[in-house]
């Protein structure tokens, strides 16, 4: 199991897209899912959500584009899986936050996405500002959505063929975590 979770800093970021670049190589191949609304070819991770991710790391919780991050290392320091939480894009949804997630094929099924995910709630329940933590996964990603529902969130609907990728049909599940009481 990884030694440690740390918060992604800016200089974290060229190994970190290295390491996005090669998870998103498993994206619909060899037996995984399909866990990106993007092409099987499609195998980098973009260079305008490189641009924003880093801005996002500056920027201080509830302005908009804002966003977190934190990684799973190994004891060589090799990172093993990510998750994130970002600003949603409706100005009026601060007390909101979106999710994403991942976990390097050598450590999966081993309860890294759930130690990862543990770790992102906690942070997020302890700013007041969010109370929610919601995310999208394509609907026929069956083991990430059991992971998410291990974790607390809840169906919250889905939207049907949103997505042809590869001339099939994908939809989208929306779920959603309270992370904050009602006051």
């Amino acid at each position: 199991m990884p030694t440690t979770i740390h918060s992604v800093s800016a200089a974290d970021l060229p190994a970190l897209f290295v390491y996005l670049d090669d998870h998103l190589q498993d994206n619909g191949r060899a037996g995984t899912p399909l866990f990106q609304p993007m092409a099987r070819a499609d195998s980098r991770f973009p260079a305008d959500k490189r641009a924003a991710f880093a801005i996002g790391l500056g920027a201080e919780v509830g302005a908009p584009g804002w966003r977190r991050a934190w990684i799973a290392l190994d004891r060589d320091g090799s990172i093993c899986g990510h998750v994130d939480l970002r600003a949603r894009p409706e100005r009026a949804s601060s007390h909101r936050c979106l999710l994403g997630m991942g976990v390097h094929r050598d450590w999966r099924r081993q309860g890294l996405g759930e130690r990862l995910l543990a770790h992102a709630l906690d942070w997020a329940g302890s700013q007041q500002a969010l109370d929610w933590v919601d995310l999208e996964v394509l609907s026929s990603n069956l083991p990430a959505r059991r992971l998410y529902e291990r974790c607390g969130f809840r169906f919250a609907g889905e939207l049907p063929d949103l997505f042809r990728i590869d001339g099939e049909q994908h939809g989208y599940v929306y779920m959603t975590c309270r992370v904050q009481t009602l006051s």
